[in-house]
């Protein structure tokens, strides 16, 4: 079986260069002159950039990442995704060479080569002309492995400006340039931390993303652009591995996902995963003033839970129905921000901000990250989801922390830290009664027990409960005799 789909990938020299702005351009550009059908992905574990991406494209932009997936893992995710497309388009991330180690190990460089793709390089040519040039002989040099195709100047000056810059790369790097990007003087894009606001956050992203495409129109070759994806060559694909479900789940399964500008930070492709292993997916906002509605799991992801404080903290029903629901036996999986909503509160200032109360911590906000990069976790610890010895891949980045020192020795950690931070050094997951929240993201298509083992524990709750009414009016559940493994 081969992977024949047009494909192409963006990247630069370093981050910060202009390719995200290219890439979601080109896509609602292709989209808007052409009328294609586009799969958009993003290299690496970033949900801001993908967000924009889906945004553009008009669909699902998903994840691919050599850390937390097999090379088998990511052809076969690529090739199923691209199917449903007539081109795919992969945005890099960093430099184009740049991995975990002076090998490039998991680099843009090493995803394009894995699957076949032509690469354009954006070059920030700002302050900059001939050498420009050397640059990029530079990156073909260094892996001649690497299809670099052709060029996209971003950040360029005049005509004069361009015209040496041409003529020096398609002179000694022998490869076209097909777009220049004047300097822009205007940024439809707002930044926070280390990268793009949100697109759920964003006040107009149709705006920003008809601005980017109305500039990539007329500054890229967008046919030449095009032919040059479909010049990508075949690649093995492996057979699809098919649904694995978890014994026992026959569907009808409800999953609520909490999700709203506040957590909005989940892969495509994990709602897909439950989705594929018997799951209704509930969508729920905690901005709602309404209780949780009747589900058989919950899912929580991260998000910005800090920037929506005052809302959250004034939604008492919603808290308090989540409270219940836990105190019923919920099964609750949360990441990173999910983590933080669970807690007593989080604070600003002088000021505490109720959560949920789920954990009895304080989360305190930082003006550094307090965890940023790939984790390793192994399991050490009972909890609803992963056997004991089960190693899991992820990757965390979070400003915020627990307040004061939680020791491992008297508190139910779940998992222990091989790489990361986690919520103290070394330590991650924490656990009480259904629920684990933990700082890592985790990946689906890397961690593939994932969905099956939180489609399993809705199921299990799904059998073992009653429906009960609650002064709130909630319908909750509540379980029978022979429940869940129930961890403290």
């Amino acid at each position: 079986m081969e992977l024949k789909r047009p494909r192409l990938l963006i990247a630069a020299m370093r981050g910060g260069a202009g390719k995200t702005v290219v890439s979601l351009g080109l896509a609602a550009a292709w989209k808007q002159q052409f009328g294609l059908r586009i799969a958009a992905f993003k290299k690496g574990p970033d949900y801001i950039d993908a967000g924009w991406l889906s945004a553009a494209s008009g669909g699902a932009c998903y994840n691919l990442d050599q850390y937390l997936m097999t090379s088998e893992q990511i052809v076969r995710s690529f090739a199923m995704r691209s199917a449903r497309s007539e081109v795919s388009l992969i945005e890099g991330n960093r430099g184009i060479h740049d991995g975990v180690d002076a090998k490039g190990s998991y680099s843009t460089a090493e995803l394009a080569k894995l699957l076949a793709c032509p690469v354009v390089l954006v070059v920030d040519a700002a302050k900059v002309t001939r050498t420009v040039a050397a640059m990029v002989m530079g990156c073909q040099k260094l892996d001649e492995g690497v299809n670099i195709a052709a060029v996209i100047l971003n950040q360029v000056s005049g005509k004069r400006h361009e015209a040496v810059i041409r003529e020096s790369i398609e002179r000694y790097c022998r490869i076209p340039v097909l777009g220049v990007v004047p300097r822009q003087t205007r940024d439809f894009f707002p930044e926070r931390h280390l990268g793009l606001v949100p697109a759920e956050e964003a006040e107009d992203v149709s705006e920003a993303v008809a601005s980017a495409a109305d500039v990539m129109c007329r500054c890229l070759d967008l046919r030449a652009l095009l032919e040059l994806a479909e010049s990508a060559s075949p690649v093995a694909c492996p057979a699809p591995s098919g649904t694995d479900r978890a014994p026992g789940v026959a569907g009808g399964i409800k999953i609520g996902i909490i999700r709203d500008s506040a957590f909005q930070f989940y892969y495509p492709e994990n709602f897909e995963a439950l989705e594929a292993n018997g799951a209704s997916l509930v969508w729920i906002s905690s901005l709602e003033n309404a209780p949780l509605p009747a589900i058989d799991a919950l899912y929580i992801g991260g998000g910005f839970p800090e920037t929506h404080l005052e809302k959250l903290a004034a939604n008492e029903i919603f808290r308090a129905s989540l409270r219940a629901a836990v105190e019923a036996g919920l099964p609750v999986y949360a990441e990173c921000g999910g983590l933080m909503f669970l807690c007593r509160g989080i604070r600003r200032g002088d000021t505490l901000f109720p959560m949920s109360g789920v954990f009895p911590f304080e989360v305190t906000l930082g003006a550094k990250p307090q965890g940023h990069g790939y984790t390793m976790m192994r399991c050490v610890g009972a909890n609803p989801f992963f056997p004991v010895g089960t190693v899991l891949r992820g990757h965390e980045f979070h400003y915020s922390g627990i307040a004061g020192c939680i020791d491992p020795g008297s508190f139910p950690f779940a998992f222990k830290l091989e790489k990361g931070h986690g919520v103290v050094a070394g330590w991650d997951g924490l656990c009480y009664k259904n629920v684990l929240a933990s700082y890592s993201h985790l990946h689906a298509a890397g961690n593939e027990m994932w969905a099956r083992s939180v489609a399993g524990a809705a199921e299990s709750f799904k059998r073992l409960k009653t429906t009960i009414s609650v002064d709130s009016g909630l319908d909750l559940v509540r379980p029978e005799s022979r429940s869940l493994p129930v961890v403290y």
